[in-house]
């Protein structure tokens, strides 16, 4: 059986390491085929009984994902799509999206498909709307320039996050273009990626930059960001368990084709409720958005990390709660003592855990409760790395994570 290094190609005779069931590369990549042990989230298989040929006539194991574990959410296709471009392990995943009000793929699922094939030259079956079934054979991860556009206001940043991990460790720079949603109300919007989790990942050793276009707001979409990729030979360790002073505390709101006082609202509520000096509050109004948006952006920097906490604007909601369902969150986190609030943990699992599974990296963060999405996405590492992350919880319910 021929192998293939994800990170620069190179092939191997498995036969040569039939008792080892790994080999490093000469690029540095410890890479582990099927034949492990089944904990290790490698399928093994039975020399007697081979994988039955697919309709390409290829008999690779497969790692097999079931859709609705945990929250049943399109994160588990995501990371299973990043995870099988770091390591080379083709997958099946079925009952995609099976917890949501419309199962299977969307468009922006179905681009992170595509994005996953393209950077990856992956054979891939099942990558249609709709569909609730996929399988994804990934080929040798290739740096480059790459535009993807989910054409509708899904997000961007999931579609980046999907291709990220294998892009940081791949043989050379990739400059990439991404359209679609920039703004969303269920993902991670462009604020919380520039300011809170890239320079985060640059710790780790690479180094990422990312730039506004234009913002896309939810229905039109219509946003672009670019972003600029420069990767590590390996990736090291994060340790992120104290906050340390607070810095500095800002509110951004973004207001796009809709009257000026829903944002001086916004701002006024917040003010009251803070205390906080006018030179902290700005109002943003990008002249080239597509549509109408509203987002309230609370960032708080402190001397280890900064946070973002954000809210959007919607039809039927005012805009002084609009502005409240953002501090709350914010308040929430300053209550704690923890230095990484509920999402930017379930972000930082994913580069830790490939960071742990190549032998040199890893971390450890502490923050608050973890949410069913991230217990979720530790099953998806153990799955796909063998790694089991180590969780310490405390009596006010915040929970120290060490992945590697």
């Amino acid at each position: 059986m021929a192998i293939t290094c994800p990170r620069c190609g190179a092939e191997f005779d498995a036969t040569l390491f039939e008792f080892e069931h790994r080999v490093r590369c000469a690029c540095g990549t410890e890479i582990r085929y099927p034949g492990m042990d089944r904990r290790s989230g490698h399928v093994a298989t039975d020399r007697n009984q081979p994988p039955a040929p697919d309709r390409h006539g290829t008999t690779e194991p497969m790692l097999n994902i079931d859709g609705s574990l945990g929250e049943g959410g399109g994160q588990i296709l995501r990371s299973s799509l990043a995870l099988s471009l770091v390591t080379g392990q083709p997958f099946v995943i079925t009952n995609i999206r099976a917890h949501r009000k419309k199962p299977g793929l969307m468009r922006q699922h179905l681009s992170a498909v595509m994005a996953a094939a393209e950077v990856s030259q992956a054979r891939v079956d099942g990558a249609a709307l709709a569909s609730t079934r996929l399988t994804f054979r990934p080929g040798a991860v290739r740096a480059g320039d790459h535009t993807f556009d989910v054409g509708s206001a899904g997000s961007t940043t999931l579609v980046l996050q999907t291709v990220l991990p294998a892009l940081l460790l791949a043989e050379g720079e990739s400059n990439l273009t991404l359209r679609g949603g920039t703004h969303n109300p269920l993902a991670p919007p462009f604020d919380f990626l520039a300011k809170s989790y890239l320079p985060l990942l640059d710790r780790l050793g690479p180094t990422v930059e990312t730039r506004l276009v234009r913002p896309g707001f939810y229905p039109l979409g219509g946003g672009e960001f670019a972003i600029r990729i420069q990767p590590a030979r390996q990736l090291g360790r994060l340790a992120l368990t104290e906050r340390g002073a607070m810095r500095a505390h800002r509110v951004r709101v973004l207001l796009a084709n809709l009257p000026r006082h829903i944002a001086q609202r916004e701002c006024r509520t917040i003010a009251r409720q803070t205390g906080w000096s006018e030179d902290c509050f700005s109002i943003e109004e990008p002249p080239r958005a597509c549509g109408t948006g509203n987002v309230v952006l609370i960032e708080l920097e402190a001397e280890n990390v900064t946070e973002v906490f954000t809210s959007f604007g919607r039809i039927g909601v005012k805009a002084e709660e609009v502005a409240l369902e953002a501090l709350r969150e914010a308040e929430e986190y300053l209550a704690s003592d923890v230095p990484v609030g509920k999402h930017l943990a379930d972000q930082l699992m994913l580069p830790l855990g490939v960071a742990a599974y190549f032998g040199a990296g890893g971390g450890v963060f502490r923050t608050l409760s973890l949410s069913p999405h991230a217990t979720t996405h530790l099953e998806i590492l153990r799955r796909f790395l063998g790694l089991d992350a180590k969780l310490e919880h405390d009596n006010r319910g915040n929970c120290l994570v060490q992945i590697g």
